[in-house]
């Protein structure tokens, strides 16, 4: 009876040229899990009231505490599913598991024209065929479907990155290669050992913890030259798309051999190796570790509370390094760190199969792509969060520096639901608004206007504007996307295997007597060889099969 109802409410909602919600609508309480970890909004957040007085809906979180593929197989063995689900980079599990519903037998141009103007222009890579040949899509990206020309301030995603205070020191140099980046760490740590309350400085940090093992392997396809693919290194020079796995080729070895080298100075720690997550975000927010590979969004944590201490010199400025001319046969590389637009295909909520009312989910979802909504979501209340001044989307200093706030922001801002859920990013293109942007951090009297004083002089000092800066503009998106959104299961036995002996050989590798170290990575090629070899001919398969749906060969 009550899933009736919410399919009554519901369709009335996706009929309704401007829905009325609110009272009229049965109050429910949707369950959440998010597959990262996460902190409880306060009871009395004001984004959450409001979700619950227009749309009579109220949230119960559950965020990720341990591994997240152990959680995901058990809630898939118990069938323990919550309403909306977020798998983080696991999703494929899920969706593997039936756990989650087709969304394409709710989103139409008819029924839900905005969240099918939504995925539209990207379809090709978001919408799937099942084995009976019926369209399917599991999940709607929580990130990467842009609106306009594509907006870099910064960057969010890989990069090599090094404390500011590093760079200040040193005069302010230009950094590209890997030597230069070690050179300049090990110069500063010489005649820096500790900070000024005599704590000691680490020169890198590794994070090895469980899926973001990334911080470990990844490297080596950037230094070659090439923007996220996951653990495959492709040549887009041709409609062939090379594929391989670079784990275990000799450009990676040039790598570990040169971190192994770094240990041995002391630049790495032992313990950086068995650091789980909560303790390296400590560790960054100490302002400790002058530098580590990472992805931005991976460590926005330190990076606020390093703000919030008003420790701006100890955050950090992502550098696109590649390799030395002498790792590779004496090649000059090109970096390419950031990339063309992507959709996050696969991440994000989808709606499970125990949800009793779906269509609500959607009615929802389709109000809250409307202008207004979007504008809630990412700038909060007018007058109160921003303001407006000749139709620009404005913030004062402390406005501002709230985004920054994790407290302020349980209490104010609607993260648990909106990060995993279908959003605009980019310009707004039509309406009052137009020529603004939807994130504040994009907005350009922000990006630099309201930035604190010591980045504005640092980048001053290198003649820049914002801190993308410091890369190259983004290369056009290949055909396939990027390949570690592809899905591994049909490999996964040779898959896992590979990652656990990367996991397993890595630090050894990294920590063992450089005498000892060609002996071991002969060892470790070895060992890893065989499932190498599957999964990379899987991957090149994979390749060729996206980038054909997209290009419609």
């Amino acid at each position: 009876m009550r899933k009736l109802l919410c399919l009554l409410l519901a369709l009335t909602m996706l009929l309704a040229v401007a829905p009325a919600f609110g009272e009229e609508l049965e109050p429910v309480t949707l369950t959440v899990f998010r597959g990262d970890p996460g902190d409880q909004p306060t009871d009395d957040n004001k984004i959450y009231k409001l979700i619950e007085e227009k749309f009579g809906v109220t949230f119960k979180f559950e965020y990720l505490a341990g591994d997240l593929d152990e959680k995901l197989g058990l809630m898939i063995a118990g069938e323990d599913y919550p309403d909306l689900f977020d798998g983080g980079n696991s999703a494929d599990l899920i969706i593997t598991a039936g756990a989650l519903i087709n969304l394409m037998d709710y989103i139409n141009p008819e029924d839900t024209p905005r969240l099918w103007a939504h995925i539209e222009p990207q379809k090709a890579r978001l919408i799937e065929k099942n084995a009976a040949g019926e369209d399917v899509l599991y999940i709607i990206p929580n990130y990467g479907l842009t609106y306009g020309d594509q907006i870099v301030n910064a960057v969010n995603g890989p990069a090599f990155f090094i404390q500011k205070q590093v760079l200040a020191w040193a005069g302010y140099p230009e950094i590209h290669t890997l030597n230069e980046y070690f050179d300049v760490i090990e110069a500063f740590l010489a005649e820096n050992p500790e900070n000024a309350d005599g704590n000691p400085y680490t020169g890198f940090a590794i994070l090895c913890e469980d899926w973001r093992h990334f911080c470990l392997i990844n490297p080596v396809q950037h230094l070659m030259g090439r923007p996220n693919d996951g653990e495959v290194l492709i040549d887009v020079s041709t409609d062939e798309f090379h594929t391989e796995t670079f784990i275990d080729k000799p450009y990676a070895k040039a790598y570990y051999e040169k971190l192994n080298d770094e240990y041995h100075k002391g630049l790495i720690n032992q313990d950086t190796f068995v650091m789980n997550y909560d303790q390296y975000i400590a560790a960054l927010s100490s302002g400790t570790v002058l530098g580590m590979f990472d992805q931005t969004w991976d460590f926005n944590t330190a990076t606020y509370a390093l703000q919030d201490a008003g420790m701006y010199e100890n955050t950090y400025v992502a550098l696109g390094l590649v390799y030395d001319p002498e790792y590779v046969d004496g090649r000059e590389i090109e970096e390419h760190y950031v990339n063309g637009s992507l959709p996050n295909v696969r991440r994000g909520f989808g709606i499970s199969t125990k949800c009793e009312c779906p269509e609500r989910i959607i009615a929802m979802w389709e109000e809250m792509l409307s202008d207004e909504w979007q504008i809630i979501f990412n700038w909060g209340i007018e007058d109160e969060d921003y303001y407006v001044e000749n139709g620009r989307l404005l913030m004062t200093d402390q406005q501002y520096a709230n985004l920054n706030d994790a407290n302020w922001k349980l209490a104010n801002k609607a993260e648990g639901f909106f990060q995993s859920s279908p959003k605009k990013q980019g310009w707004i293109l039509d309406g009052e608004f137009a020529g603004n942007c939807w994130e504040p951090v994009n907005q350009p009297e922000i990006v630099l206007g309201l930035m604190n004083d010591y980045d504005k002089e640092f980048l001053g000092a290198y003649g820049y504007s914002k801190f993308a800066d410091f890369v190259n503009p983004p290369i056009e998106l290949a055909p396939y996307g990027e390949a570690w959104q592809i899905d591994y299961t049909p490999v996964e036995v040779a898959h896992t295997k590979f990652l656990q002996l990367q996991d397993s050989f890595l630090p050894q590798l990294i920590t063992c007597d450089p005498a000892e170290f060609d002996a071991l990575w002969d060892k470790f090629v070895s060992e890893i060889t065989p499932y190498a070899d599957e999964f990379g001919a899987y991957m090149q398969e994979a390749v060729l099969a996206e980038a054909a749906k997209v290009l419609g060969n």
